[in-house]
């Protein structure tokens, strides 16, 4: 059991709770929306972005919506978040990505679930299938296997001489299984070796970046996986400090200071998920609506940071980055 002073410590730094129901100028119906994420200040921005994009739909705080907002960083409170929701009986609860998604699943299977961004949620068993999902749950799938093939063959553009590659991953997120598997044909095929670094839970952290230069590796792969966005800085500060270029899923690690991402928007998710709320809200169930893959791909590269590495990244790489960050 989570200690009750343990739990309101970790999400009180993410708490965002709308005016009370009385305080509010209600017109009409109000919607109680809740929104659980894991992850560090990395995400934060998200939260912004899913306040605007209901916002952009007719969700208006204060008027026909109470926003419940569960940020946390510690996966363990994941329970216990979601079973806070469902007891403020929200109508419909939208999941940050695959272990949040777990964690709403098992709290409720009456309360509509919104995926934002969930790696595989088929593999991990939140939908019977894509295209008929079942339950109460769909939303985004945001992660293709070989998008990490992908990733690969970024790194080996931007650094030819690589040959050995560190892979952060998490071996608590099913999710991440079919991932890691398609991530090794790859390397298989490229001639790369990798050297898989466990992170199940936060706080082990340094115990991982122990394991990444033990290894002696050329090279860092960050995996899907939101316990890592609580780490966002200290792995991108790791990786200047010890000279490792670092690729992720998305921006916001080069935001903070990796070298690259490639991988689905997550701004774009968030605006999506939204959409898959109005429809709920509208009378959609959510076994009839189909889970959608990413359409809209980014390559970001940080040349700060590829400087403090003392590389120089190719001209045809940087012609097809999306956003180069100076």
């Amino acid at each position: 059991m989570i200690d009750r002073r343990a739990f309101i410590s970790t999400v009180t730094l993410g708490l965002l709770v709308a005016p009370l129901a009385a305080e509010t100028q209600q017109m009409g119906k109000v919607y109680r929306i809740g929104l659980l994420v894991h992850g560090g200040p990395a995400v934060g921005g998200l939260v912004e972005v899913f306040r605007h994009s209901l916002r952009d739909l007719g969700y208006v705080e204060g008027r026909n919506l109470l926003l419940e907002v569960r940020l946390v960083e510690r996966h363990e409170v994941l329970p216990d978040a979601a079973a806070e929701l469902v007891r403020h009986s929200v109508d419909v609860i939208a999941a940050g990505s695959t272990l949040p998604a777990v964690a709403a699943k098992r709290a409720t299977t009456t309360i509509p679930i919104v995926l934002v961004a969930s790696a595989d949620p088929v593999h991990a068993g939140l939908v019977a299938s894509l295209a008929r999902p079942g339950g109460n749950i769909t939303g985004n799938a945001a992660v293709t296997p070989e998008l990490s093939g992908k990733q690969l063959e970024l790194l080996r553009e931007a650094i030819p001489r690589l040959s050995r590659v560190a892979v952060l991953w998490n071996s608590a997120n099913p999710a991440n299984t079919p991932v890691l598997r398609e991530t090794e044909v790859v390397t298989t095929k490229l001639g790369i070796r990798l050297e898989l670094i466990d992170l199940p839970k936060s706080e082990l952290i340094e115990d991982a970046l122990a394991a990444i230069v033990k290894h002696r590796v050329d090279a860092l792969l960050v995996m899907p996986e939101s316990v890592f966005f609580v780490h966002a800085a200290r792995l991108a500060g790791f990786a200047v400090k010890h000279r490792l270029p670092t690729i992720a899923l998305v921006r916001e690690f080069t935001n903070a200071g990796s070298l690259m991402s490639y991988g689905p928007s997550l701004p774009d998710l968030v605006r999506r998920s939204a959409a898959y709320i109005d429809k709920i809200l509208k009378g959609a169930r959510p076994s009839d609506l189909p889970v959608e893959q990413p359409t809209k791909f980014e390559l970001v590269i940080n040349l700060k940071t590829a400087k403090a590495l003392g590389l120089t990244i190719p001209p045809t790489l940087l012609l097809r980055a999306d956003q180069v960050i100076e």
